[in-house]
């Protein structure tokens, strides 16, 4: 049961996650403000939880840690809290100042993220339920993880879905067979994978962090398969196109832009 919920849980709240971001951006403010009634519920549940050491406790809190995850993903794809250079890369930017432009695009949405996850491991510190910091720890670990590979160059980039607002983060994502961080992560995953399933093993049958490990485990293998999902020749975006049923994938035109500088001669030779 811990694994079904998990999968569902993390497909289902994807999948709204989209829908609201399809909302025409003047309704963003009051979406989001309906959000934070959500998130500020999840939070009292996180507190509420903390020291109940049972498994529905730790659906409770790995539910309200998704729901606090899912307000700051809203925040980012409306573009409310993103970063302070919110601009395509620049041509000539290279290496380490092409990681400092692609940072400053996203930096207040990480610094905001890491802020609440201190803030999850202060109320569940020394409590027996602790799967709501956990599960927000696992979170941000494997999207920090999914996003350098990604900024690093993977054939999938699955950007579709992203909104007209943040198409400039596009020009920061290069295509490419494979980069050298995607085996770590990979076996870091594997790794990780393994010791949630050794603690959940070891944890006392029907405690909260028996659940939780549990949780957290399908957690991450569902994350390792959207690494996978980032260099096979699969792509995961269908299992959300009820979320965006409007939306189809752009196929690069084969003629040149209207503006070319090309003449008949240079456009016939690329035929």
């Amino acid at each position: 049961m811990p694994i079904i919920a998990t999968v569902f849980a993390w497909w289902f709240s994807t999948g709204i996650i989209l829908l609201l971001v399809r909302l025409p951006p003047k309704n963003y403010g009051t979406a989001l403000s309906l959000f934070a009634l959500v998130l500020a519920l999840a939070t009292g549940g996180v507190i509420i939880t903390a020291d109940k050491d049972t498994s529905s406790a730790a659906y409770f809190a790995a539910g309200c840690a998704l729901c606090i995850w899912g307000w700051h993903e809203a925040s980012f794809l409306m573009g409310k809290i993103t970063g302070p250079r919110p601009a395509a890369c620049p041509a000539d930017a290279k290496g380490w100042a092409r990681f400092k432009y692609a940072t400053l695009t996203v930096i207040h949405h990480e610094i905001a993220i890491f802020l609440t996850l201190l803030a999850l491991v202060g109320l569940t510190w020394g409590q027996p339920n602790q799967v709501a910091s956990w599960t927000f720890g696992v979170l941000f670990t494997m999207r920090i993880s999914a996003k350098l590979n990604i900024f690093l160059g993977v054939p999938n980039l699955t950007d579709e879905f992203f909104p007209s607002h943040l198409e400039h983060l596009k020009s920061y994502l290069p295509k490419r067979p494979m980069n050298a961080l995607m085996p770590i992560s990979v076996v870091g995953s594997l790794i990780l994978c393994a010791w949630l399933m050794t603690q959940a093993d070891h944890a006392p049958e029907g405690s909260a962090m028996a659940t939780g490990f549990v949780l957290l485990f399908t957690l991450t293998a569902l994350a390792l398969l959207e690494h996978f999902f980032m260099v096979l020749p699969v792509q995961d975006a269908a299992l959300w196109r009820w979320a965006s049923p409007n939306k189809s994938v752009r196929k690069p035109d084969p003629r040149p832009p209207k503006d070319t500088d090309l003449g008949p001669t240079s456009w016939e030779s690329t035929k």
